[in-house]
């Protein structure tokens, strides 16, 4: 038996063998319409991977996109507003975080500007949330705004008190964070311990990538991308193979050249972001669950199917499945058998997820979507992939000529209105940077009197174009987007056909450009707001003790999650080219 076994490791040792030998002995795949072989270093090096579905990044879970009714599950207009009017929409596949951003993800996230900024303390303060917001004038909260943040036994409850703006930086952050990890723990970039100078190997300059401990200029992925963040102690030891034929050795003496990850490998991952609300509200239904053969079987008023708020589940018949307020005084049930068993806010993975796999999608606390307000935002939008709130940015060229963008002094890239709906000509790009160099450097006034590098603003906030009323413009739009082409156009279109009157805003009205939409209902919410057709707002720069967020992140590719497990037409590769002489 045991020569047996031994005969028969030794054959599967030899197939497997022989498998990789055929493997790599494989044709280069080819161009469909040159007949060139892909990833030939002698023919020019393109090099082209093997197509595949990409993962979600951490914390996502995949959201099949597909038709639904926008507004279709509201069952009354609870805010008498009449704002959310029955659409038939598409929403496109995506993925979506299973839960709210929780206090310890926020924590993670402070800890890291203060040790890559531990100088520059304007900066962390606008990264805390307001604490504040749990005060009332006749309730003892105090020991919320103390411990609500920092407390271990919070840790896993949902942050609250961020404003939009904060939650718009985080997933900007994290999106950083998680790409860097992605090229570090891969070999792309120098590992955590080398770059830290821990590791043995050289440590990365200062201001160039490094890990963390006061590096001016932490990674960037849209820099990265650029090929602005390479070099000795920030290059991996496994980076990308680059096959094209004028490149040249890293070291610049012996060795095969290497080049940093583009976007074309597929080894990045896209931005986080908000998801837009009718993301929000599609993900939320979860209608994926009654659906057969697109046929769905039963609509939904909650996450959850049936009309009731309690489990009708034998083990857990009677209990909420939300965290909400029953009534007025009536928070979390009675002493000795808490029906929801939280006060305020519940640990972010708690009650039953929805048929996508997404937590407290219906109360615990509202949730920021990237949507700009507007009464009538379901009859105004697209029906594919509806949204209001685009203001189209560029990345400012710093050195056009080299292809070098424009950094901040947090070495991400300055992004400026768009000038064009369309691309610019090359003549029109560079003179609109030369320009920009120009008033840019006028306005330029470092601390040490040194001028700054050509297209590098002193306060890349704020807009160093002259601003002016022009026909076809705003008033205060900078006078290069105006005149960019000899024509009209402004980047934001978030208003598209929607004028908004400064004057009436805080008297009649308080809906501007500020004004974001917030889905979900909260812990300190009745009933009628668990429905994922209301939609409320707030300013911006606003918070509350009943508002958090989860963030999203686009889907590239196929649309369909598990296209295995259903019919469809096979994908046909072309057939292989072979050059014959008459």
């Amino acid at each position: 038996m045991y020569n047996m076994n031994r005969n028969f490791t030794r054959c599967a040792f030899m197939i497997v063998g022989l498998g990789i030998m055929l493997s790599s002995c494989s044709k280069h795949p080819q161009s469909a319409k040159t007949g060139m072989k892909y990833n030939d270093k002698y023919n020019g090096g393109f090099q082209v991977f093997k197509k595949t579905h990409p993962a979600p990044g951490p914390g996502l879970v995949p959201i099949e996109g597909g038709t639904f009714v926008l507004g279709g599950s509201a069952d009354q207009d609870v805010s008498f507003d009449y704002n959310n009017i029955r659409r038939r929409v598409t929403v496109p596949s995506f993925y979506m975080d299973d839960t709210e951003v929780a206090n310890v993800d926020w924590l993670e996230y402070l800890h890291w500007l203060n040790i890559n900024y531990p100088g520059d303390r304007e900066l962390y303060y606008n990264a805390l949330p307001d604490t504040l917001v749990w005060r009332k004038p006749l309730s003892y909260n105090e020991p919320y705004v103390d411990n609500y943040l920092r407390h271990p036994a919070f840790q896993d409850y949902p942050v609250v008190g961020v404003t939009w703006d904060q939650a718009q930086e985080y997933c900007t952050w994290r999106t950083d964070r998680m790409n860097e990890n992605i090229l570090r723990e891969s070999g792309q970039l120098a590992t955590w311990k080398d770059a830290s100078g821990k590791g043995g190997g050289k440590k990365a300059p200062a201001g160039v990538a490094a890990a963390g401990g006061g590096s001016k200029e932490p990674f960037n992925t849209d820099i990265y991308l650029n090929g602005q963040i390479k070099g000795p102690g920030v290059d991996g030891k496994h980076m990308m193979a680059d096959l094209n034929p004028n490149a040249k050795p890293t070291d610049g003496k012996k060795g095969k050249p290497t080049r940093t990850v583009g976007m074309e490998d597929g080894i990045l991952k896209q931005a986080y972001r908000l998801p837009s609300e009718a993301e929000w509200e599609y993900a939320a239904l979860g209608l994926v669950g009654n659906t057969e053969n697109e046929n769905i079987t039963d609509g939904k008023m909650y996450p959850w199917n049936g009309m009731g708020l309690r489990s009708p589940k034998k083990r857990t018949r009677g209990l909420m499945l939300a965290n909400f307020k029953r009534g007025d005084g009536d928070n979390m049930g009675v002493g000795g058998y808490l029906n929801d068993k939280a006060d305020i806010t519940a640990p972010v993975r708690s009650f039953v997820p929805n048929d996508f796999g997404l937590f407290n999608m219906a109360g615990n606390v509202n949730e920021w979507t990237a949507d700009t307000y507007r009464q009538l935002s379901f009859e105004d939008v697209d029906d594919f992939n509806p949204f209001r709130g685009n203001e189209y940015k560029d990345k400012r060229m710093a050195d056009p000529e080299k292809g070098l963008l424009a950094k901040d002094k947090y070495g991400r890239p300055i992004k400026d209105a768009s000038k064009s709906a369309k691309k610019q000509k090359w003549s029109d790009l560079t003179v609109a940077q030369q320009q920009a160099a120009t008033v840019n450097n006028a306005n330029a006034t470092p601390a040490n009197g040194a001028a700054l590098p050509a297209g590098i603003a002193a306060n890349p906030a704020t807009p160093t174009t002259a601003a002016v009323t022009t026909p076809g413009g705003a008033p205060g739009t900078p006078a290069d987007v105006i005149k960019a082409g000899g024509k009209a156009y402004t980047a934001d279109q978030r208003g598209f056909e929607d004028s908004t009157s400064t004057v009436l805003y805080g008297v009649t009205t308080l809906v501007n450009d500020h004004s974001k939409v917030y889905k979900g209902g909260s812990w300190n919410d009745r009933a009628m707001w668990l429905n994922p057709a209301t939609r409320r707002f707030m300013d911006q720069d606003d918070a509350s003790a009943e508002v958090g967020f989860r963030c999203a992140m686009t889907m590239v590719g196929a649309t369909e999650i598990h296209p295995d497990s259903r019919p469809h037409f096979v994908e046909r590769k072309p057939k292989p080219y072979k050059a014959k002489a008459k």
